[in-house]
């Protein structure tokens, strides 16, 4: 049995562990990514809800100080114009 070739499998058991790997790094990459995604979607929604109580503080300032101003300006009708 000297002459004679004997298979290699070598690089079969190379590329099954490498496609393990690989499926493994996929599943922890999707797992990061999902939970990215959770934390972006809450970091949007408290970002939208403070930015809305901001806004409706900064309106009731604006009516209270430049309403009388500002109402007029923007409700009244112009001469002519029905």
């Amino acid at each position: 049995m000297v002459g004679r070739h004997t298979p290699n499998h070598g690089h079969i058991t190379h590329f099954v562990q490498g496609a393990i790997f690989s499926a493994i790094g996929s599943g922890i990459n999707a797992v990061i990514s999902a939970i990215a995604n959770v934390f972006m979607a809450i970091v949007g929604a408290i970002t939208t809800v403070i930015v809305t109580i901001f806004d409706v503080i900064v309106d009731i300032l604006c009516c209270r100080c430049f309403g009388s101003r500002a109402s007029n300006s923007r409700y009244r009708r112009r001469r002519g114009v029905y």
